[in-house]
């Protein structure tokens, strides 16, 4: 990663947790701050999608300048296209809740671990349904994965925000591409005509790409459909800020796109259940709109090693061992 860039990011994102920290009260620091980063505390791996509490700092009960100041600290973990969807995984959440009739502010948790003022690795995450950002800082770099943005429903039907697909972009591109192959090739991508109801890597702590069906390899297509299928990687990887996706990407490029693979099921046609992937050695993707008749959506971006900063995390210890 380019030390340069992302030093300037994690600055941003230090000052960020400062704003927040000064205006908030005493109890809630209490409840945002954890103990310090380290590799063999179990609650550094755990996290949902799901409804339900977190641990950590709530939003809901947060006054105008406390909001304020958790999305801004929420966009210094993205590129302009990634605030841009995390803000849109809450704003359709919202219009979830009004259609249900349900009462209430956001609920989200947010929490900071380390010290972001120290020598140390230091992180912070915020979750809630349908939204989970995990960030780690070292002095070596910065990680942004587990990545998770979903949508409930996928295409808002009516009121202000009515023909919204938060996640349209993800969608189209991977029905180009199971679309666009030929039969031989389309009998090696799509796995099963039944999709899975759910992202099949689910809330794993460890990302693990052979969970997910080999699928048709990027050698294997025409360079019209590699270009769609760089066209959604990128998609994913464009999530972060740029040096961090940067640097995902030339990686990927130095092992070869070959290593990377497409798979798909279900149907074709919009509106239809559906989920698809993508496996490289190094990362995966994973997409479903399967539940609520296909009208509900999930995304999410995993790095083999990177996940929750573990790679960062391991030299640096190893490091201060040594």
């Amino acid at each position: 990663m380019n030390g340069s860039r992302w030093a300037a990011r994690a600055a941003e994102m230090r000052e960020a947790v400062r704003a927040l920290l000064a205006v908030l009260e005493p109890e809630q620091v209490g409840e945002l701050r954890a103990g310090p980063v380290r590799l063999d505390a179990p609650e550094w791996r755990e996290w949902t999608y799901l409804p339900g509490a977190r641990p950590g700092l709530s939003t809901e009960g947060m006054d105008g300048p406390q909001r304020e100041a958790v999305d801004a600290l929420l966009a210094t973990a993205h590129s302009a296209a990634g605030a841009e969807l995390a803000r849109g995984a809450i704003e359709v959440e919202r219009h979830r809740r009004a259609m249900a009739g349900a009462t209430g502010a956001d609920r989200y948790w947010v929490r900071l671990l380390g010290d972001p003022d120290g020598d140390g690795p230091w992180g912070w995450r915020m979750n809630g349904h349908h939204l989970a950002v995990h960030v780690l800082i070292t002095a070596a770099g910065m990680r942004v994965t587990p990545h998770f943005i979903g949508s409930e429903p996928a295409r808002i039907a009516q009121g202000p925000q009515a023909g919204r697909r938060l996640l349209g972009p993800e969608e189209d591109l991977a029905r180009e591409l199971v679309t666009d192959l030929d039969a031989g090739c389309r009998a090696k991508a799509v796995f099963a005509a039944e999709p899975p109801d759910d992202i099949l890597t689910r809330d794993d702590p460890f990302a693990d790409p052979d969970l997910l069906p080999a699928g048709l390899a990027h050698g294997a297509m025409t360079p019209a459909q590699q270009r769609l299928l760089t066209g959604l990687v990128r998609r994913y990887l464009d999530r972060a800020p740029a040096a961090y996706a940067q640097e995902c990407w030339s990686e990927t490029l130095t092992r070869g796109l070959d290593v990377v693979s497409f798979a798909w099921a279900g149907g074709r046609e919009p509106g239809d259940r559906h989920y698809y992937c993508v496996r490289s050695p190094d990362f995966l993707i994973e997409y479903d709109n399967t539940q609520d008749n296909g009208n509900h959506a999930h995304s999410v971006w995993r790095h083999v090693r990177h996940d929750w900063g573990a790679d960062l995390l391991r030299a640096h210890y190893t490091q201060q061992h040594a």
